[in-house]
C-alpha cells in the first residue's frame, strides 16, 4: 500500500508553483518599497507563546493547535499564526535597540487542526508584515495602502478593504460587558459554540458564521459607539488619511479578530469569489502585545494574507513558468558533445535551455521541443558540425535561419536573453 499525504496538508506541484512564486516575489518587491525587511522564524515554538499572545479562550488555543511534548517534556506547538513568533524573535534579539521603528515581513507555513475545506487547510501558508514602534494613525493608513498596493500589483481588483476599531484596554471592557448583557438575553438563539464562549470571548459571537447567531446579533451594540476619545480620534484620523491617499475602504462595525491581542484599528481584505471564506487578508493594531510577551512597551500593527486563497483567486490568470528558450536537437555523437557544452554555457548565463539525453531520433527530439513549448530549436548534426553551421528554427511560425557555430552564443543571446521571467 502506498503512503499518502496527511489530510489537509497539501503538496504544491510544479504546475502550480509559478503562481506561488509570483505572489511571494511580488510581496518581496512591494514590501521592500515601504521599508520592510524579511524575517524567518521557526515553525515550532513554546506553547506558552501562543497561550499568552493569542489568548487561552480563543478557538485556536482551545481546539486548533498542534501541540506535543518533546523528549525533554517541553510543550511545543506548530505555529498557528505568524505575529507571535515574530514578536518573540523581535524581543529575544532586541531588535528594538537597532532602530526605533522595525518593519518586518515573513512568508511560510502555519498549522491549525480544523476541518479542511476550500481555501482552508491544516497546513496553510501566510504572507505577513509587522510594523513595530509607531502608534501614529498615519502608519495604520500606510500599512493599509501597502496592502492595497500589493493586491493591485498581483492583479486582484475584485477585493475590497473593510476597517473597524476594537478600542483599547480603557474603553473595551465597558463595551465587552454591554455586549455580554446583550447576548445573555439571546442565549437560546446562539449556536452551542457561542453559548459556551459568549462570557469569555463575546466579540467572537459577532463573527460567527451560524445563521442563528447572525440573526440574534443583527442589532447588537456597535463597538464604535463605545470608543474613548483617544480611540475615536485615532480611528477618525485613519479614515482621513486613507481618503488622502486615495485608498478605498468601507466601515464594518461587526468585524472582530479571533486573537486577543488586537486593539484599535482592525481590517480585512474581502472578496465575494470564495464563498464563506471571504477574507483573504486580515490584521490590525496590537499596541500591548510586545509588552505582554516580556518586551518594552511598544505599539505595533500588522497583517497576514492566506496564500492558498490568493492562489484560488488567481487560478484564471494562468500564471506559468516560462518554457525553455531553446532546445538543442542533435544527430550524432560529436554533435551531442558540442551541444552539451553549449547547453552548459547558456545555463550559466541564466538562459533556460534543454536537450535530449536519451538518444532519441531527431524527429522525436523535435516533438519533445514542441511539447515543452520551446521558443527556438537548433538542429545540429555531425555533418553540420563539420561544416560549421546549423539551422535555428523559430517554433511559433517555423521560420528557419542558418547560424554559424563559431559565433553561436553571440547570435543566440539577443534572441534568448528575455526567456527567464515568469509571466501572466
Amino acid at each position: 500500500m502506498s503512503i499518502t499525504g496527511i489530510k489537509g496538508m497539501n503538496d504544491i506541484l510544479p504546475s502550480e508553483i509559478a503562481t506561488w512564486q509570483f505572489l511571494e516575489d511580488t510581496a518581496r518587491r512591494i514590501f521592500a518599497t515601504y521599508g520592510c525587511q524579511e524575517i524567518r522564524v521557526p515553525v515550532v515554538e513554546k506553547t506558552e507563546l501562543f497561550c499568552r499572545s493569542i489568548g487561552e479562550t480563543t478557538d485556536i488555543v482551545e481546539k486548533e493547535m498542534y501541540t506535543f511534548n518533546d523528549k525533554s517534556d517541553n510543550s511545543l506547538t506548530l505555529r498557528p499564526e505568524g505575529t507571535a513568533p515574530v514578536m518573540r524573535s523581535f524581543i529575544q534579539h532586541k531588535l528594538f535597540n537597532q532602530d526605533q521603528v522595525s518593519k518586518l515581513y515573513y512568508l511560510g507555513p502555519m498549522f491549525r487542526y480544523e476541518r479542511p475545506q476550500k481555501g482552508r487547510y491544516r497546513q496553510f501558508h501566510q504572507i505577513g508584515a509587522e510594523i513595530i514602534g509607531i502608534d501614529d494613525p498615519r502608519m495604520d493608513a500606510q500599512v493599509l495602502a501597502m496592502l492595497s498596493h500589493y493586491f493591485e500589483a498581483v492583479g486582484l481588483t475584485d477585493v475590497s478593504l473593510q476597517i473597524n476599531s476594537l478600542g483599547c484596554p480603557k474603553c473595551r471592557p465597558d463595551y465587552r460587558q454591554t455586549l455580554i448583557d446583550f447576548l445573555q438575553q439571546r442565549l437560546d438563539q446562539l449556536c452551542p459554540d457561542c453559548q459556551r464562549r459568549y462570557a469569555t470571548n463575546p466579540l467572537r459571537v459577532l463573527d460567527c458564521k451560524s445563521k442563528s447567531c447572525k440573526e440574534a446579533t443583527q442589532d447588537a451594540p456597535s463597538v464604535l459607539d463605545h470608543l474613548c476619545d483617544e480611540c475615536d480620534t485615532h480611528f477618525a484620523t485613519v479614515q482621513q488619511c486613507l481618503n488622502q491617499l486615495g485608498t478605498a475602504y468601507s466601515i464594518n462595525n461587526r468585524m472582530v479578530r479571533g486573537l486577543d491581542y488586537y486593539t484599535k484599528t482592525t481590517f480585512e481584505m474581502v472578496t465575494n469569489n470564495l464563498g464563506a471564506q471571504n477574507a483573504v487578508a486580515a490584521g490590525g493594531r496590537y499596541d500591548g502585545l510586545v509588552e505582554e510577551l516580556g518586551g518594552p512597551s511598544l505599539p505595533g500593527i500588522g497583517f497576514a494574507m492566506g496564500v492558498e486563497r490568493l492562489v484560488l483567486l488567481l487560478q484564471d490568470k494562468k500564471i506559468k513558468t516560462p518554457p525553455p528558450a531553446l532546445f538543442l536537437a542533435t544527430l550524432g555523437k560529436d554533435a551531442e558533445e558540442f551541444a552539451f557544452k553549449v547547453l552548459h554555457q547558456l545555463q550559466r548565463e541564466g538562459i533556460y535551455a534543454e536537450m535530449d539525453f536519451t538518444g532519441r531520433s531527431l524527429k522525436a527530439q523535435l516533438r519533445r521541443a514542441d511539447k515543452l513549448n520551446c521558443r527556438y530549436t537548433i538542429m545540429i548534426g555531425d555533418n553540420e558540425l563539420s561544416e560549421g553551421s546549423a539551422q535555428l528554427k523559430r517554433m511559433a511560425d517555423g521560420d528557419q535561419q542558418a547560424v554559424q557555430l563559431s559565433q553561436l552564443l553571440e547570435q543566440l543571446r539577443p534572441l534568448l536573453d528575455d526567456a527567464s521571467t515568469t509571466s501572466l
